[in-house]
């Protein structure tokens, strides 16, 4: 995001977002549409579609569709991903049920600073690819998370299953 980006609210980034699901699954979003998602009536959207407009992020004109700029499109994307890695680890790794980590994400997407936010995500990225790490080192949070125990012969195989894999990745 550039620095006029950084002044969107915790609620126009949602907008964003919003309108980025919609155009995936209609093309095109509509007032009525966005609405509904946002859980408000239609007229508190026009101000946030304005605005929006006004910063080149959406197009948008009275009783027409909107759609999203190349730059608004960028900055959804951003955010959405940022809510999916958040969201991801927040059930998978952490454990919590779903709706909790879907509200959670949410949060944490918009609360957390940019640097905050971006290191998490590279930290989160990095869990799910460096050889070290992996599905298998996860389930042992997993499992010392749900059992409280912890073991280090399991501890010396899961090493061995990394070497393994990296030997194997390696050739």
């Amino acid at each position: 995001m550039t620095k006029s980006d950084s002044s969107l609210s915790e609620n126009l980034e949602d907008y964003l977002e919003i309108i980025l699901s919609l155009e995936k699954t209609n093309k095109v979003a509509r007032v009525k549409d966005i609405a509904e998602k946002m859980g408000v009536l239609r007229g508190s959207v026009t101000g946030a579609l304005k605005s929006l407009a006004d910063k080149g992020l959406i197009n948008y004109e009275p009783y027409s569709y909107i759609t999203l700029t190349r730059k608004g499109s960028l900055i959804a994307r951003e955010i959405t991903r940022k809510h999916a890695v958040l969201k991801d680890f927040l059930h998978n790794v952490l454990l919590l049920d779903p709706e909790r980590a879907e509200q959670n994400a949410c949060r944490m997407e918009h609360a957390m600073d940019k640097a905050a936010i971006d290191r998490l995500v590279q930290f989160i990225e990095y869990i799910h690819n460096c050889p070290r790490t992996g599905d298998d080192w996860i389930q042992a949070f997993v499992n010392y998370y749900s059992k409280k125990e912890y073991s280090m012969i399991k501890c010396t195989q899961c090493l061995d299953d990394c070497v393994a894999r990296y030997q194997k990745n390696k050739r």
